[in-house]
């Protein structure tokens, strides 16, 4: 099985289903991770929708996949540009920019040198080099990276395939369904969500409508030399916690900000929120166990 860069640190399940309604469940794997969704609807009545998810994964994973060596993530790491870029690519890597300009660089999708260093145990200083979002350049029709350069989307995409999937859903008709590609999205009606540290389990109960939130557990897997899987773009110092799950209006910006925030102290998170939507709530948990809740 592919090794997973996050950590699935949320175990959910519907608050009360109405006796009338008929829930399917449908269990997959998507961009290093295990999918499943929940739905109100009869299996016979839900397998359009279903195959439509599927070929919309399949679709993500041609283009994010760190792991296809054909995919289009792949083959701009490889060569350092991607001609005409798909839509959702486009889509994605702006989202990305929001997310590096919001942060003050904490997110930072160039981090992957340096991740492949850490993995094997190469030389971190020269990996940190070629980190620097700001020299991505992305236009509609071109996408390039400088010397040295490569792109990971694990600590966004799998948010974003929550929101594709998520609207499939409902463009097909269904309300109350449960979306976890990797990160989650709850919508219709109220569903309760566990949030779950690796050391010290269920730590908080959030109760989610038309929300999503995702999670980031940087002790979930160790590199070489045991460096933590969510590694710092600003310098080679350990998380500032050990789980951070964001709840937010969608699936894309809660993924990011939960890769982010793993090494931001109070002060830094605060001062994201302040410029962050309203209505986003940061949880995190610290090494001991304790837990700080942040609100914008």
């Amino acid at each position: 099985m592919i090794n997973r860069r996050r950590f699935l640190a949320i175990s959910a399940a519907a608050l009360a289903t109405p006796a009338t309604a008929q829930p399917t469940k449908w269990y997959g794997y998507a961009l290093g991770a295990e999918v499943s969704l929940t739905f109100d609807a009869p299996p016979d009545v839900a397998e359009p929708a279903i195959a439509r998810i599927r070929a919309e994964l399949e679709r993500c994973e041609a283009l994010f996949s760190l792991y296809r060596p054909n995919s289009d993530l792949s083959r701009l790491n490889r060569s350092g540009q991607l001609k005409a870029p798909a839509p959702e690519m486009l889509v994605l890597l702006r989202a990305c920019d929001r997310a590096y300009r919001q942060t003050d660089g904490r997110f930072d999708p160039t981090v992957q040198p340096l991740w492949q260093a850490a993995a094997q145990n190469g030389d971190l200083n020269a990996a940190r080099k070629a980190l620097g979002w700001d020299r991505v350049r992305i236009s509609p029709d071109h996408i390039a990276l400088d010397p040295g350069q490569a792109l990971t989307l694990n600590g966004i995409a799998q948010g974003y395939a929550t929101d594709l999937v998520t609207a499939v859903l409902r463009q097909a008709g269904w309300e109350n369904v449960l979306v976890n590609i990797g990160e989650y999205y709850a919508a219709g009606r109220n569903w309760s969500l566990g949030v779950s540290d690796p050391q010290h389990g269920i730590v908080q109960t959030r109760t989610l409508k038309d929300q999503a939130i995702a999670t980031s557990s940087p002790g979930a897997l160790r590199l070489g030399g045991g460096q933590f899987h969510v590694l710092n773009p600003q310098a080679m110092q350990p998380p500032q916690w050990s789980t951070v799950s964001v709840q937010s209006a969608d699936a894309t910006s809660a993924d990011a900000l939960s890769t982010a925030l793993c090494h931001a102290d109070e002060g830094e998170i605060q001062t994201i929120l302040d410029r962050t939507p309203k209505s986003t709530t940061v949880i995190c948990v610290h090494q001991n166990g304790s837990v700080r809740t942040f609100q914008s």
